[in-house]
């Protein structure tokens, strides 16, 4: 059956590997929906010319622009990846997070009960098998200690600006299902890695300033325990909780790779050691600096899987040394070209 999909955000690291991945599926008619800001590159996805693939400039807070897409492409199915999303120009510049996370999310999710419904718990025919999927952060949870794994029913206790923006997106999203009906999933998925992701994050950041020869900034002492997640293994969940998930519900997503940050930064600075020695024969660990820690910067994140694993048969394919080798890789191409 032939799919009309919304992608929001399509341009950015997650949604433009989505797209990739999904692009062969000639049952799909694909409509990226992006503002391209600073961290949009539409030449991360590979299929502009592929005839089942729709490029449109926009705002999900320009609400006209949201509900014309609706109209001229009988949007059924919605994948909403837009969202700003670094810590960091949260903590400087939150409105911009409100706007784009809380408002614009409130936009997609209007327009896709207006579209779709008749009426409360009323689904139009039509529509009958139309989906929303929102994609959101393991973030939401807060922080945790030494032990424990965030789980689908951990409280929410979100610590920064750009946590609680998405918290409140979920928010609106759950309260859609359970207040109009609408066919609503939420994946909420520890810390992306791999290629196409904006060169501030983290991953990135090592990597550029190393071969830069530039001191490589780590937050306090190293110490903030991530679980790392290969954007593939992410977006190969995504698509299953879109098509099998069950309506209402929320899964989480993670890599079962929990890192120190100053171990990530360790092992990059080892695998350059091979592939690029410096010419001073010294190590890139050499470059390794520790800066005053972020306001607000959360202890650890570990995400427990056990209910995309068991209900969807989803599991991560790429274990951390073997995705982080692929995406040294990449990078050095994108970077020393």
């Amino acid at each position: 059956m032939k799919k009309n999909v919304l992608i929001t955000g399509g341009a950015g690291f997650i949604g433009s590997n989505y797209i990739n991945y999904i692009s062969e599926d000639s049952d799909l008619q694909i409509i990226n929906l992006d503002k391209l800001t600073y961290a949009a590159d539409l030449s991360n996805i590979k299929i502009e010319n592929n005839k089942n693939y729709t490029f449109i400039e926009g705002d999900i807070c320009d609400i006209g622009i949201v509900e014309d897409i609706f109209k001229k492409y009988k949007i059924d199915t919605v994948v909403h990846f837009a969202a700003e999303s670094h810590v960091d120009n949260s903590i400087t510049g939150p409105k911009q997070f409100i706007d784009t996370n809380i408002v614009g999310t409130f936009n997609v999710l209007q327009q896709a009960y207006q579209t779709w419904m008749s009426s409360p718990n009323e689904i139009k025919p039509k529509f009958k098998h139309a989906r929303f999927l929102h994609i959101s952060t393991d973030e939401v949870y807060g922080t945790l200690g030494k032990t424990g794994l965030f789980t689908e029913k951990t409280p929410y206790a979100p610590n920064s600006p750009y946590s609680a923006s998405k918290a409140s997106s979920d928010m609106l999203v759950r309260s859609y299902f359970h207040t109009y009906g609408l066919p609503v999933v939420t994946t909420n998925c520890s810390n992306n890695y791999g290629p196409r992701q904006h060169d501030e994050k983290l991953i990135p950041t090592i990597i550029r300033k190393a071969i830069k020869e530039e001191s490589i900034p780590i937050y306090g002492t190293g110490k903030n325990i991530r679980d790392w997640l290969y954007v593939l293994d992410h977006c190969k969940g995504i698509d299953l909780v879109l098509n099998s998930g069950k309506k209402g519900e929320t899964y989480n997503i993670g890599g079962k790779n929990e890192k120190e940050n100053i171990y990530i930064a360790t092992i990059i600075c080892e695998i350059l050691d091979t592939m690029i020695p410096r010419s001073n024969d010294k190590s890139y660990k050499d470059l390794i600096t520790f800066v005053k820690d972020r306001p607000g910067h959360d202890y650890r994140y570990a995400i427990d899987a056990t209910k995309i694993e068991n209900e969807l048969g989803w599991t991560a394919e790429e274990n951390f040394e073997s995705g982080i080798k692929k995406t040294v890789t990449w990078y050095l191409e994108k970077y020393t070209i």
